[in-house]
């Protein structure tokens, strides 16, 4: 059943904002049919950012099509785009580990509230040499209690680990990164002449078969983005350092990818990944800024090894200001921004509260894959290439900017029917995914290759799964 866009207020303004970051017209806004009707329990209208991100991507493929007279109509399950936002598998006799490590969480200092991100190894131990406390969660706590939330939120991130202060929209849109971050477009293009195109063209069932992706991210926004690209036809592979794991989310994000290893510390690696760079179409990275360039690959060296490369990035919270280096995640950017705050006060408790989902996460890997089509797009019929970037802090200004009228009926969880009807054979076992939010057409999103293991494969080309 199709859905008026008027049923939902803030959807409108959320798709034409992400249209014209992708320079799109206004008017392929018409092209996109919403069915269903429910929402996330939020004070703001993830449901209609769901739907608009996923929407957006959907519209840029549907102009790659129409380049070669294939133009479509764009569908987007409102209620299933929502499920994709939160976990996109039902497992079947296994289970997941905890996405969270026992630290991490919100904790009260002496003068509000603070989120300690300690996933990463490191990033833990960061955390707990400035508190000089040990690995409990009640030691933490008490540690934490004799801070202010400022000041141990500077003192963590100088140790070079991941916390964010509780601050309100009011604070953060005051604040210097807040305000350089809402200055900043939601997705900054780049055009830049390139090689004339080769023979590649998008195919109607599997418009991005015959493009390479190079994915270097890590959770959970780009490996969003290229979900989305592997279940278009486009070869990903994923590239990760040794020892590097993701046992909570692997299951959901590698599907339709190869997974590989390389240390770009070692020669010999080096030259694999800079074979890789050069014969690849897109390379999608989540480094901080400047990190790729103090390897060797910045923007300038990365043109000269593949002039043609559509190359999209994102950063936690953005590419200006005093923090456009800093260490982050959606949870934390949620609590810099406001987001977490307003939760809290919408739902009146003491604790923060954060969004229903990862929307963060989740809409900027949207954007993100509509980009590359975009850049694609443009390699194909104009001579020129993309570079895009991308922040979750600038999604969340998208968001805030649009407080949820409360909408009926409101989401009531994922249903048996949602699922597809056969098990998908992941790494770990069998599991139900979900069927997906999106159509082109009558082009339905299909994965070659169930979820994998990172490091399970060779790092090259059409290369092959490691035994």
């Amino acid at each position: 059943m199709a859905t008026s866009p008027a049923s939902f207020p803030a959807f409108p303004a959320l798709l034409d904002e992400a249209l014209a970051a992708l320079a799109l017209p206004a008017a392929a806004a018409r092209q996109l049919r919403v069915s269903n009707a429910d929402s996330l329990a939020s004070c703001f209208p993830v449901s209609d950012l769901a739907t608009a991100s996923m929407g957006a991507a959907g519209l840029a493929l549907a102009d790659l099509l129409g380049a070669t007279g294939t133009a479509a109509e764009v569908r987007v399950d409102r209620h299933l785009a929502a499920a994709w936002f939160s976990r996109s598998l039902k497992l079947q006799g296994w289970a997941l580990p905890d996405p969270w490590d026992p630290v991490a969480g919100d904790y009260r200092t002496r003068d509000g509230w603070i989120r300690l991100h300690t996933n990463a190894a490191h990033h833990r131990a960061a955390a707990l040499g400035v508190l000089g406390c040990p690995e409990t969660r009640a030691a933490v706590a008490e540690a934490v209690a004799t801070w202010s939330a400022t000041e141990l939120e500077t003192a963590v991130v100088a140790a070079g680990g991941c916390a964010a202060e509780l601050r309100s929209l009011a604070a953060w849109q005051l604040h210097e990164q807040g305000r350089a971050v809402a200055a900043e477009p939601l997705v900054a293009l780049d055009w830049q002449d390139c090689p004339p195109p080769t023979a590649w063209k998008p195919a109607p069932q599997r418009p991005l078969a015959g493009i390479r992706v190079l994915d270097l991210t890590r959770i959970l926004a780009g490996p969003i983005a290229t979900r989305l690209l592997a279940g278009l036809g486009a070869e990903v592979l994923r590239i990760d350092p040794p020892g590097w794991d993701e046992p909570a989310q692997a299951p959901e994000v590698t599907l339709g990818k190869r997974c590989a290893r390389l240390d770009l510390r070692r020669p010999a690696d080096r030259l694999s990944f800079e074979r890789l760079l050069g014969a690849a179409d897109v390379l999608v990275h989540g480094y901080r800024p400047e990190a790729l360039e103090r390897l060797g690959y910045g923007e300038a060296q990365r043109r000269a090894l593949n002039p043609g490369l559509v190359d999209v990035t994102l950063s936690a919270y953005g590419w200006s200001g005093p923090w456009a280096g800093r260490r982050g995640f959606d949870s934390l950017v949620q609590m810099s921004s406001g987001i977490a705050a307003a939760g809290r006060d919408w739902r009146q408790v003491e604790q923060p509260v954060p969004l229903p989902v990862q929307a963060l996460d989740h809409a900027t890997g949207y954007l993100m894959a509509a980009a590359v089509i975009r850049g694609l797009a443009a390699r194909l019929r104009e001579g020129v290439t993309l570079s895009a970037r991308l922040s979750l802090a600038r999604t969340a200004c998208l968001l805030t900017a649009h407080p949820a009228i409360a909408t009926e009926p409101l989401f009531a969880g994922v249903q048996d029917a949602d699922y597809g009807p056969e098990p998908e054979p992941t790494a770990w076992g069998p599991a139900l995914r979900l069927r997906p939010a999106l159509e082109i057409g009558d082009l339905r999103l299909h994965w070659e290759r169930p979820a994998t293991r990172l490091g399970s494969a060779m790092a090259a080309w059409g290369g092959y799964e490691q035994s």
